[in-house]
């Protein structure tokens, strides 16, 4: 099937997200060999940009893994954990568990801290985990649980784990490069995301942050880390030394540097207000046909993936097949929100009033509604749009 013969989709999902120009423009560069010095020299600026929008410690190492967030995800319990090691993992949907099951792989010995689907982690259930005993070693949270649509009060808890003698970890897939994230002042010692979902990069690699103290428990390791290809001295072999380790995705680089430049040049609280004001409008123009908030508490509802319930009698397979014909993708739920909800995704490029206008104009014909896009320009005032 030839190239041009795809068409172009209008991608209101959870990840990944479109493309920003500056990154796709930036991956038409030639190829440049991995152990070039210009290469080194943009990796080093990508390290500094990202220090910056993690908000990390500058004793601590930045840098792209050669993988998505679950990559991410996985280097995080392989070089932090150890066979035995007791790790308390904050379940609160498909990505808290996953965490569970990586840490198991390693050999942890998982706690569990749950909350019903939609609701937040309590930072007092992890409080009580903390003061039940044991030698826990490691705290992993989702900020952004994007399969519910929740936000995880990630600084309450990094205040219950500092002094604690362990590590927190930190998925920020849907979070970093979109919301503030204050990775040394909350105290993180490991956190991630992928390049495709807030940065509006390619898929491909997955930015993570590393604290000084989680590289000194790395170094201390009574064996090798089990994952060679992200194993941190590896990482810091290649990042920190140019010394060969393996074969980076150049013009991923290339793009990914392109791309967090442009958020950074944004602001962060710039992008913030972008998210919440396209959600408002969202919200506010399908209210009336009976869509409303999942997550019930608003302190509780993660701004970059709008998780709606769906209208009593909703045909969603039905509607969300239409729309695909009209080349707009919206997702569903996942596993028992499957039916239930959509979740659209407010991330980078995704996250401005076009692709969402489209989306009214699509349902008035579809849902023979009228006066959806009307309100929701209204509702964006005038600001972005």
């Amino acid at each position: 099937m030839p190239l041009d013969a795809y068409p172009e989709h209008i991608l209101l999902t959870p990840g990944p997200t479109p493309i920003h120009p500056r990154a796709l423009h930036a991956m038409t560069r030639p190829m440049l060999g991995h152990m070039d010095p210009e290469v080194f020299a943009l990796n080093r600026e990508i390290q500094d940009d990202l220090r910056v929008m993690y908000g990390a410690e500058p004793e601590g190492f930045t840098a792209l893994l050669a993988g998505t967030g679950s990559l991410g995800m996985e280097a995080g319990f392989a070089n932090l954990v150890e066979e035995g090691d007791e790790v308390l993992v904050c379940a609160n949907g498909s990505f808290g568990r996953r965490m569970a099951e990586m840490a198991a792989r390693y050999g942890a010995r998982v706690r569990l801290v749950t909350a019903p689907l939609g609701e937040a982690i309590r930072p007092e259930d992890v409080a009580a985990q903390l003061a039940h005993g044991g030698d826990i070693r490691m705290v992993a949270v989702v900020h952004g649980e994007t399969s519910t649509g929740v936000l995880n009060p990630v600084p309450a808890i990094a205040e219950l784990v500092r002094g604690s003698g362990a590590l927190l970890t930190v998925d920020a897939v849907t979070t970093a490069g979109m919301e503030p994230f204050h990775m040394a002042d909350w105290g993180v010692d490991y956190a991630y995301t992928g390049a495709q979902k807030c940065l509006s990069a390619p898929p491909g690699v997955a930015p993570v942050a590393i604290s000084e103290r989680a590289l000194a428990r790395y170094a201390a390791r009574r064996t090798p880390t089990p994952l060679w290809y992200c194993d941190f001295e590896g990482l810091r072999d290649y990042w920190t030394r140019q010394t060969y380790h393996h074969t980076v995705p150049v013009n991923l680089h290339f793009a990914f540097h392109a791309a967090l430049q442009a958020a950074l040049e944004e602001g962060m609280q710039a992008r913030q207000r972008r998210v919440q004001q396209v959600g408002e409008a969202i919200l506010g123009a399908l209210k009336p046909l009976g869509f409303s908030p999942y997550v019930r508490r608003p302190e509780d509802r993660l701004p970059t993936v709008l998780a709606l319930r769906l209208p009593e009698g909703f045909d969603d397979p039905g509607v969300r097949q239409a729309l695909r014909q009209r080349e707009i993708s919206v997702t569903g739920g996942l596993g028992p929100t499957a039916g239930v909800i959509w979740r659209l995704g407010l991330m980078g490029e995704a996250a401005r009033p076009g692709p969402y206008r489209a989306l009214m104009t699509a349902l008035e014909d579809l849902l023979g509604e009228r006066g959806l896009v009307e309100r929701f320009d209204e509702s964006l005032n005038g600001v972005l749009a």
